[in-house]
């Protein structure tokens, strides 16, 4: 799966310089964080985890149950996204306010210790697939076989990925770092939150059965097909279109898998200050520059995942 080199174009104009990253003028456009916006969206995803629970209870029914589980694993999707860009702090301009938000009502909620994510995804950044990369486990080694990538989705499916990585928090609630040991009780304590909430409202299945297990389910998924489609089969290079998959966007495949714009993951990579509401428009310059050549990108995520199960 590594990139044909002829694609790899210097791009042309003088909006996109050699390396992918924007020329100032540009830059300073595209990272112009829209804090208002970003805290009614994040808003509108506690509506929508919120209303997805009422309307289960409301309708009462298995078919709507199955779709609330399946539903509540994508609010994990969506909270972890937007959690990523509050670890880059792109989700508020104030800083404090960035921070806070992205732990208490974006990062604990979905169990991430936002401070160290940080950490190690700054580290991604700096170098994919470089000694200190610390993702590297979800996407080394492919392609693989399709009975391999099957194993390995259905590991996730039944839960095993989740209890393994949950049993890591609750290790990290009697660690010897304080820093692990202070956010791993703050995790829980956001659980207790909503665990609470849950029990207030008169149905305290509601947290385990529509809250923890599509965490340790259906997300595992969900998060597992995302990461591999954006640097599953690359290699280490100091050209991040080397490193990191370039697919083209589907309604389908935004509200599934790669929730607000980060589908456009070359992009991202390629300059990773820019808030995800820019991304698009980054995205579209790489492609106008040519440093986005058309055999670089995938036609959808399908003919990624089939490329990443050959092995």
């Amino acid at each position: 799966m590594v990139v044909d080199r002829s694609l790899l174009v210097e791009p042309t104009g003088d909006q996109i310089m050699a390396n992918g990253r924007p020329t100032r003028e540009l830059r300073d456009q595209l990272r112009t964080i829209r804090s208002l916006r970003n805290a009614l969206t994040l808003a509108f995803i506690w509506v929508q985890i919120i209303g997805v629970a009422a309307i289960a209870v409301w309708v009462n029914h298995p078919i709507g149950w199955v779709l609330a589980f399946v539903l509540m694993g994508r609010a994990h999707l969506l909270l972890n996204i937007l959690g990523h860009e509050a670890a880059h702090r792109l989700m508020f301009s104030n800083r404090r306010l960035n921070d806070w938000v992205g732990r208490w009502l974006v990062a604990y909620p979905a169990f991430t210790p936002i401070d160290l994510y940080r950490r190690g995804h700054m580290a991604h950044h700096r170098e994919e697939f470089g000694p200190n990369e610390p993702d590297i486990a979800l996407y080394r080694d492919y392609p693989i076989p399709r009975d391999s990538m099957r194993r390995k989705l259905t590991r996730d499916a039944v839960g095993i990925t989740g209890i393994k990585l949950i049993h890591g928090l609750v290790r990290g609630l009697g660690s010897d770092n304080r820093d692990v040991k202070r956010q791993a009780w703050s995790i829980l304590a956001t659980q207790v939150v909503l665990a609470a909430a849950a029990f207030a409202v008169g149905h305290p299945w509601l947290y385990p059965l529509l809250w923890l297990l599509p965490h340790l389910t259906v997300w595992r998924v969900l998060n597992r097909l995302r990461a591999i489609a954006e640097h599953g089969g690359l290699i280490r290079s100091t050209d991040r279109r080397e490193t990191t998959h370039s697919v083209r966007q589907s309604l389908t495949a935004r509200f599934w898998i790669v929730p607000f714009n980060t589908g456009w993951h070359l992009a991202h990579h390629a300059d990773s200050g820019i808030p995800w509401r820019n991304l698009s428009t980054y995205h579209d310059e790489l492609i106008r520059s040519g440093y986005v050549q058309p055999g670089l990108e995938y036609p959808n995520y399908r003919a990624l995942w089939r490329k990443l199960a050959s092995g």
